[in-house]
């Protein structure tokens, strides 16, 4: 049988537990209805007998101490709720343990924002990963050799896998199921849960706010600039000049702080702010393009579907507040 251990780690969302126990337990009772075996041997693993959430409103007993675990397939991070540093420093432990487990084989799965404790083992340098979007530039941050790929809803890189945030867990469970299991079951597994399976980026959820955790003012100015007049014309020159900067000193101030390009910055501002204009649904898409400051209408169409995964025509269908009714 393929050994799963969730981890208890203190200051997870209880939720992802749960629903990790349920995924692969539930694939279990449809293969044994199908006249076939029992594929999963799931139980909890901790440090501690017992493991408060939700300021003790939720108990958990892990079924095995992390020290007792004589062999592993697959190690699953639940997701982290609250401050990410103060998490990861309470649950150091199993990072540093989750870290020697995947050097003897085992593969690890982090549900959305769980990714923190495997950066900080250091096992995703150089390496691509998801999280919840509202944390992500947080974790590019103070992870800059990670590619953090935002946009998309789950990754898979050499035995480490890792989704996007909220109820994205659920399409990494589906594609571990796949993995073990097979198509046909996931498929199954998928119908059962209501769960759309081949969902493959998060990129309609993101809200984009600019990092503003670091320490150069100068960048931070610049940044509520753009944000106050996205809806003009910004050039990388102008706004160089305006701030008294070069413009090599301030592309490169720029990108070091924000871990975006200045150009990239403007982009994704504009974007966002026609999101916002297209959920409200009293403009149409030529007078919100307008507003947000492009002229072309194929290039906001690219830049648009580029950063949310969908054209300005179906994200305004699936969000207008008309649409909603």
């Amino acid at each position: 049988m393929i050994q799963i251990f969730i981890l208890t780690v203190r200051n997870a969302a209880v939720a992802s537990i749960a629903d990790c126990q349920h995924v692969f337990t539930m694939v279990n009772t449809f293969l044994t209805d199908k006249g076939k075996k029992p594929l999963f041997d799931v139980r909890l693993a901790g440090i501690t007998d017992e493991v408060k959430y939700n300021g003790g409103l939720f108990k958990v007993t892990p079924d095995v101490r992390l020290a007792d675990i004589q062999a592993a397939d697959l190690i699953v991070i639940p997701a982290l709720t609250g401050d990410m540093s103060t998490a990861v420093m309470l649950n150091t432990p199993y990072s540093l343990w989750a870290a020697e487990q995947y050097k003897e084989g085992v593969e690890i799965a982090c549900l959305s924002s769980g990714v923190f404790l495997l950066a900080f083992s250091g096992l995703l340098q150089g390496r691509q990963c998801t999280t919840h979007w509202n944390y992500a530039n947080e974790l590019k941050y103070y992870h800059p050799s990670i590619d953090v790929a935002d946009e998309r809803m789950i990754t898979d890189q050499h035995g480490l896998y890792s989704c996007g945030g909220g109820n994205a867990y659920w399409n990494l469970l589906l594609h571990l199921v796949e993995k073990y299991a097979g198509r046909e079951i996931a498929i199954y597994a998928a119908k059962y849960f209501v769960i759309d399976l081949d969902k493959s980026i998060q990129s309609p959820f993101i809200v984009f706010h600019g990092l503003k955790d670091h320490h150069d003012d100068n960048i931070k100015d610049v940044q509520l600039y753009i944000e106050k007049h996205y809806k003009n014309k910004l050039t990388v020159d102008e706004l160089a000049k305006h701030f008294n900067m070069s413009r090599r000193s301030f592309e490169r101030r720029f990108k070091k702080a924000t871990r975006n390009t200045v150009a990239e910055y403007i982009q994704r501002v504009k974007i966002e702010g026609a999101k916002k204009q297209l959920e409200i649904g009293r403009k149409s898409i030529q007078e919100v393009m307008l507003n947000v400051g492009y002229t072309d209408t194929q290039t906001f169409r690219d830049v648009f579907r580029r950063n949310t995964g969908m054209t300005p025509v179906e994200y305004k269908n699936k969000y207008s507040r008309k649409m909603l009714g």
